[in-house]
């Protein structure tokens, strides 16, 4: 998933509101984790964004999806969603297809590897 931060002050501010009303609750966090909390979504993007959103919630209505591990980063760069070479998402993997899954996430039998799981890049 790729997200354009049209205004970070925005994220910033609201991820600090929220932060703040999480840390305001009795039997909260100490004073030292608000201010790194604090600390860390002035500084990034990612650590804003990761304060307000559960990766869970993004999937957790899905059929046949089954969270298990998530995480955020940010960095700034020149990104066009119409230049076609922006979006080489095979540029990970082998040209001989061992590993890959099906366009619909299903697995086949016939590409999946020793595990027998299905692995679906996004």
């Amino acid at each position: 998933m790729v997200l354009e931060v049209t205004d970070p002050a925005a994220l910033s501010g609201t991820a600090l509101e929220s932060i703040a009303a999480e840390y305001g609750e009795p039997g909260g966090e100490s004073a030292e984790e608000r201010m790194q909390a604090e600390a860390a979504v002035r500084e990034d993007g990612a650590e804003a964004l990761a304060s307000l959103i559960d990766p869970f919630d993004l999937v957790s209505e899905v059929p046949g999806v089954e969270l298990t591990q998530a995480s955020w980063s940010s960095e700034t760069v020149d990104y066009d969603p119409d230049a076609p070479d922006d979006w080489d998402l095979e540029d990970e993997d082998d040209e001989g297809g061992d590993g890959d899954v099906p366009h619909n996430g299903e697995d086949d039998g016939e590409h999946s590897g020793a595990s027998g799981g299905a692995e679906r890049r996004i």
